[in-house]
Order: C-alpha cells, then structure tokens, then sequence
C-alpha cells in the first residue's frame, strides 16, 4: 500500500521532538509507547509517499516468527490453534511476554551466542568451554539479568571454562591479548577496533595507538591447562606478580606486567608500554595497576557508553526484523551512517535506561510495525528498509528444534537439553546437525544459503527419514492410524510443519496425490517429507 507522508518540515519537526524526548531525562515509556515512536522516527526518516509498505502478516505468521525468534522453536498445533482462535485484541503481546517467560528463550539466545563467540574462535579446543557458556547464559537471560552485567562478566571473568561459562570469549581467543581485545570491541560495541592493530584503520578514525591502549587492559591474563586426576580442562588466569627481566614476545601467550606495542620498523625490539585507555572516550588508568582493576574499570566504561547499547540494538533488530540499523551488524561507529538514526538512538537510549534489559528490547521490538510486516524478499541497492520483514534461514538449533517438533522427535544423546558439549568425539545428533548447518550470525544473511550437503541431509539423510519410517512407532504412524480423514490429516502435518492451513490449491494437490498413492502410509510419509524439505520450514518469514 502506498503510504500517506506528511511534508519533510513536518516529518523535521517530528524527528526534533523524538530526540528532545530521549535526552529529556523522563521516564521510559511502555513498551508500547516506545515501539510506536520507533515506528514514528522510521516513517519520517526512511519513508516517502511513494514507499510501498508490506501489510501487516496475518496472525498464523506471527505466531510462527514470533516462536522461532523467541524461543528457537515452531509451535505444536495445539498452540498454534489455541493463538488462532483468541479473539483479544492484545493476544500477540501477550504471546511474546509468554515466550520470553519461557525457559527455552534463554536457551535460544544462549546459542545463537554461542556462535557469535565460537565462530570467530582462535583456538579449536576452546569448545570444551561452549557447554558452560550455553548453561550459565541461559540461566541468566531467563533470569532477565541486565546485558551489561552479563557483558562485565564476560570481561572480567577467570577460572576453569568447564565451570564458568563467562570465560568463553577470552577462552576461545587462547587468552592472546590482542584477539581477546579484538573480540571484546566487536561483541559488546560493534566496532572492529582490530583494523587498527598494525596501522590506522583505513576507513574509520581509529589510531594504531588506540588499538594498543584497549589491548593494555588484558596483557596480565593468559589461559592454561588444567590436569588433574579426574579432570581435563583449562583455566581462565591472571597474574600480578612479574620479575624485572620477564618480558612477553610475539608468540609467548603468558601473561605480563604491561602490554607494548609492537615496533614496526625493529620487530626484534620489545615496542613501547602502551597505557590503558578507553579508546571511545580517552579514559585512562596508571600503569602497574592490577588486572581486577583494569578489566573492572573497562567493563564499567564500556557498558556505560552508548555504544554498548547502541550495539546489541543494531544486532537484535537485524536478528528480528531481518535488516540492521547500519549496513553491517558488528562493524557500526561513529564514522558510519546508520538508517533511522533517530528510531536506533530511541531504543538504544531507553534500553540503556531500564537497566540494559533484553527481554524488554525484545518484547518492544516484537511490537513495532516493522516487525509485525510479512515478508518480502531482502531488497537491492534501490529498495527500502523497514519497508517488509526479511526472511532469515533458520540456525541450525531452530531447524532442529523444527523437525523434532514438527515430526514428533525427542531428543537423543546424554545431554538431552541440546547444548554442544565438551566432547568432540561426542556423536550426538544435534552436536553432528550443527557441524552441517550452523553458520556464523554475525555474518551478512544475504551470504548465507543453503549447500548441497545440506539439502541431501534433509533429503535423504537418517534423521528425518528415522520419524518416516513405517516400521517405527513414529508420530506419523500414530497420526495415520488415529486421522482416517485424508484431508484432516493433511491439515494436521501443515499445522505441524507451517503453523497455518493448507491453502484450496496445496490442499486440492495434496489430496490428489494421496488417491493416486496406492499405500495410504506411503502418500503421507510423502507429503511429510515434501513438507520439511521445503523453504518455508526452513526459513522464518
């Protein structure tokens, strides 16, 4: 539809009072409120009267974006009839508060920052510390603790990775000082400061210093092994205690008294001390000061900054409404020119004002029209953003929790809760489906498509073929057997797989088929697996 536009003065004049409301210093509106003066910033600064806005996605849609970005999952039918006969006009916040409330919420985003972290890893033995991670963040996300604390810890943590899920970062970094640093900017502020460690960034304004002066902040940690008796790990370590003569070259990972930078033009020189300091607002601290002093102050100066909140707002917008804020998720800055600055620096600054809480930034966002648009394709060079929802391949843990649920699965191996575990030789299902279709979420989604050994996986492989053999007491056997009805069985497996029902024409085809299929079991095992391989079960529109 073609949207109505006030005059650009207008739409000016809009966007100043947006901004007077954030630095007003009042308090945060609801949630509602908020996701209405988003949608209010986005009209006046990305819209014009000849934009052509998707319509709101019907409630079958939602449901199922809503399940799949929240908890990780898609709805059993029975949920997904309940929702759809609701006639409360509030019913879809009141599913989201649901989700959120949901202890598979945790778990889904405890994931999905898995790989955030894991993807970019230095060290291939840092994955026995990814079960410790996924447990300990999910507790903490369903427990609605503030992304800020959560990003302290990860900062300042220390000790065994089997046991502290917070040393995950600087675990999967080998606790080398410059990728720890590295990763510590792009995860928590977006800013890929590493461009900057051997010269000036080539595109932003940070310094070849800057770079080393954020670095000066972990030289004093290191990462070690741990062999006991009954335990094989590694420790998360640092130390405050230095000779005169101990000095850490390039390839020497232990811990030291200060960090230098190194001398470009003598590398056989040690490089000078760098001090720390805080790159985005030159604050500094003394040499000499212990590492508890220094990673605590970092993490205090860089949750408080807007950058920090500005961050995990370009990342979960780009996560639920498939296109971010600035053209890349974690390589955002001052140098860099965002869309909607006005709607990005509103839910930044109100995030940042209600305590750094995820489950709201969530639940505002859910609400907002830009989420709530169907979907359309993701858009060139010349379309506009914010104009539809963009599709997003599912991760690997959502599609598996799709089959499983869509198939009447349950989980196998020892750790039934579905985290990857410590062991690599492990051979559990969910730990192999991973391997196969996890990607790095960091990345541009417009690169990631599906691979020829994934689609014969689906095809052809054990996994989904086991809950379509005839042979087993699968749900399909029992649904057959119970549903004698072709046409109400074949609702029920798009209910399960679609969250909707089968349109006139797939439900005209599909009972077609089933009268030219001599075995009744054979035609659904069919249609069944039709169904999950197709790309609508394995995207979220």
């Amino acid at each position: 539809m073609a949207l109505t536009f006030r005059s650009s003065t207008a739409a000016c004049l809009v966007a100043f009072l947006l901004l007077v409301g954030i630095s007003s210093g009042i308090a945060a509106p609801s949630i509602s409120g908020v996701a209405k003066r988003v949608d209010v910033a986005i009209t006046s600064e990305v819209f014009d009267e000849s934009t052509e806005l998707a319509p709101r996605c019907d409630d079958e849609t939602f449901l199922r974006r809503a399940y799949l970005d929240i908890v990780g999952d898609i709805p059993t039918p029975e949920a997904a009839v309940a929702f759809l006969l609701d006639p409360a006009a509030d019913k879809r916040a009141r599913l989201v508060q649901e989700l959120l409330d949901e202890p598979h919420y945790g778990q889904n985003w405890a994931r999905y920052w898995r790989d955030v972290v894991f993807y970019r890893a230095q060290e291939p033995r840092a994955r026995i510390a990814v079960n410790a991670m996924v447990v300990d963040l999910a507790q903490q996300l369903n427990e609605n603790v503030g992304w800020d604390q959560i990003a302290s810890e990860f900062i300042t943590a220390r000790g065994d990775v089997r046991e502290d899920g917070h040393t995950a970062i600087v675990m999967a970094q080998d606790g080398r000082t410059e990728e720890t640093t590295a990763e510590m900017s792009r995860i928590f502020l977006g800013i890929q400061i590493q461009c900057a460690q051997c010269h000036d960034h080539p595109y932003d304004r940070w310094k070849r210093e800057q770079f080393h002066e954020l670095a000066a902040f972990f030289p004093r940690i290191g990462v070690r092994q741990v062999r006991e008796v009954t335990k094989r790990s590694f420790e998360v370590y640092a130390s405050d205690r230095y000779s005169q003569r101990q000095r850490k070259q390039n390839n020497d990972r232990r811990p030291t008294a200060e960090h230098r930078m190194p001398d470009l033009n003598h590398p056989e020189l040690p490089g000078a001390v760098m001090k720390p300091k805080f790159f985005l607002t030159s604050a500094s601290l003394p040499l000499a000061l212990r590492d508890d002093e220094r990673r605590e102050q970092l993490a205090e100066w860089l949750t408080e900054n807007e950058w920090f909140s500005i961050a995990i707002v370009n990342r979960m917008w780009a996560e639920l409404v498939g296109e971010p804020f600035y053209p890349a998720i974690d390589d955002i800055g001052p140098d860099r020119e965002p869309t909607a600055p006005t709607a990005m620096k509103l839910l930044a600054k109100k995030f940042a004002e209600g305590g750094h809480d995820i489950k709201w930034l969530v639940a505002t966002i859910c609400q907002t029209d830009a989420y709530q648009r169907e979907a359309r394709p993701r858009r060139g060079p010349t379309g506009t953003s914010f104009a539809a929802n963009v599709p997003q391949r599912l991760r690997s843990d959502q599609l598996y929790n799709a089959l499983l649920t869509a198939m009447g699965g349950e989980e196998q191996g020892s750790n039934a809760r579905g985290y990857r575990g410590a062991n690599r030789g492990s051979a559990r299902p969910r730990d192999a489906f991973d391997e196969l279709f996890g990607y790095d979420p960091s990345e541009p989604r417009e690169g990631i498509s599906a691979t020829i050994p994934q689609s014969l996986a689906l095809m052809n492989g054990s996994e989904v073929h086991s809950y379509l053999n005839p042979a087993k007491q699968t749900l399909l056997r029992k649904l057959t057997r119970e549903i004698d009805n072709n046409e109400a069985l074949i609702v029920e497996l798009y209910l399960r797989c679609f969250n909707r029902e089968p349109s006139d024409d797939e439900l005209a085809r599909a009972t077609a088929y089933c009268y030219e299929v001599s075995k009744r079991t054979e035609a659904f095992e069919d249609l069944l697996w039709v169904l999950v391989n197709s790309a609508e079960f394995q995207h979220r529109r």
